[in-house]
Formats: C-alpha cells, sequence, structure tokens
C-alpha cells in the first residue's frame, strides 16, 4: 500500500510512504519488506524494493538506502551503490534524475522533501536519536548546497510511532529537556512512573520549522496499533518479550526526481 503527500506532488517527482502490503515476504516479513538489514529472503527483498520502484517510477531505476545509525550524517547522492556498501547515514539528496532514495523505518520518522523549482529531493529517517542529533537541518543544509532554495523546500512526515503509543524513559526525556528546556512540550507523564509518553513526529515538524521549513505535511499514520499496514520495531519486540533484534519488517518511504 503506498500514501502519498498532496505537498509533494509534482509531475516530475514520484514517491510513497509504503506500508507493509504488496510484496513477497511471507511469515514476520509479509509483504513488502524493504530492509536489507532484516534476516529475509534477499531476493524477497529485492523484488519488494523492485515493486516500490515501479510505483513511483513506472519503470525500473536505481533505488539507494543507508545504513541508518540514528546520527545527523547526509550525503550527497549522485551515483547507485550496492546495498554492501551502503553509507553510515540518517540522510540523503540529491539533484540526479531517475535515482530513488529510500528510507527504512519500523516506528521512526522518515521524511521525505522537495524542492521542485530546482530538482533537488531529500530524504531523511529521524529517531528520537537523529532527530535531537539535528538530522532534518542537516539534510535541508545538504540540499541548498547542491541547489535548493529554502522558500520551495516542502516536506512530508510519514507513517511513524505515534505519542499515544510511544511510552520512553526518563534518560530521554531529559536529553531533551538539557537541548532546550521548551522540549517539554512533547512529553506527557506515562502510566508508569518515570516514564513519558513522546510526540515524535510533533518533535520532527518542530524541527522543520525551525530549520525553516513551513510548508510541511504529517500523515499522523502511527504504525504500532496497525499491525497489518505497518511494520513496527516496538510491537515485534513486545511480542517477543525484548528478543526481537533483526528479526521484523521494514517499511520503505522513497522520493525519485523523474
Amino acid at each position: 500500500m503506498r500514501h502519498s503527500a498532496a505537498l509533494l506532488e509534482y509531475d516530475n517527482i514520484g514517491h510513497g510512504f509504503f506500508g507493509r502490503s504488496g510484496g513477497v515476504s511471507t511469515g514476520i516479513y509479509s509483504s513488502l519488506n524493504c530492509g536489507p538489514g532484516s534476516d529475509d529472503d534477499p531476493d524477497a527483498i529485492a523484488e519488494n524494493r523492485q515493486r516500490v520502484i515501479y510505483k513511483i517510477a513506472s519503470t525500473q531505476q536505481p533505488l539507494v538506502s543507508l545504513h541508518q545509525v540514528h546520527s545527523a550524517n547526509v550525503v550527497a547522492v549522485t551515483a547507485p551503490w550496492e546495498n554492501d556498501n551502503r553509507p553510515k547515514a540518517d540522510g540523503m539528496v540529491t539533484r540526479t534524475r531517475n535515482l530513488a532514495l529510500g528510507i527504512l523505518t519500523a516506528d521512526c520518522c522518515p521524511v521525505l522533501l522537495a524542492d521542485n523549482e530546482n530538482g533537488v529531493i531529500g530524504a531523511a529517517h529521524a529517531g528520537w536519536r537523529g532527530a535531537l542529533a539535528g538530522i532534518l537541518p542537516a539534510t535541508i543544509k545538504a540540499m541548498i548546497q547542491i541547489g535548493a532554495n529554502m522558500a520551495n523546500i516542502r516536506a512530508a512526515i510519514g507513517p511513524t510511532i505515534q505519542q499515544e503509543s510511544y511510552e520512553v524513559g526518563k534518560d530521554v526525556q531529559q536529553a531533551f529537556m538539557t537541548a532546550d528546556p521548551q522540549n517539554g512540550k512533547f512529553f506527557r507523564p506515562a502510566v508508569r512512573a518515570e516514564h513519558f509518553m513522546f510526540d515524535l513526529p510533533g518533535y520532527t515538524a518542530h524541527s522543520l520549522q525551525q530549520a525553516g521549513i513551513h510548508l510541511y505535511e504529517n500523515l499522523g499514520m502511527d504504525t504500532y496499533p496497525a499491525e497489518n499496514e505497518f511494520f513496527s520495531y516496538r510491537r515485534r519486540t513486545h511480542e517477543t518479550h525484548g528478543t526481537a533484534q533483526g528479526n521484523y519488517g521494514r517499511q520503505i518511504s522513497a522520493i525519485i526526481l523523474r
């Protein structure tokens, strides 16, 4: 299933926030698992990624993804790489046509960005660590460095674990409060003592605004409860009593300049 953002609907840009249906993987990876870091059959992953490309480009084109490490590292992409040589980073930008950028998530926040006028696109993976480290302003800066204009950049926040599903410890809350006491508005007390419910997509939107992006869209979809629609690392961890490790699927959010 492909979800789209109205703000990124351009004739020369294809994009999609994909869920877990429409692929060939089986078992816990059923069915559109696109994560090469999972323990799924590599042939199934390759077929799933080809299906994603066809949905956003109508023809087969290269699709690159990253070895995501919850950082503020961003790479400018000019040519595809093999999955075994993925850069360790959490953001990508390009002005190369017919080269898709893909972000893999299973609760973290995928953000797709585009300056249609200047032909620059970007994609970012924002878990709480990467969001706090500044992955979004870093991605926007990298877009501007290759020709984007801040005033033209539009962004969309894809399916993410929402506040009502995302309990974190005091360490996470304290990290955000230390960075800026105003970040307290993204936390509310959880039922458990010393725990909080964190609004990751809300903080992501705030980070976009702080970086100068005011044209953005939040799809508002929660990955945790929708078992048949999205992969969720947290749900899988709860199901396996903390032993999920690499045994969970990843959905993909992708964008391409056609």
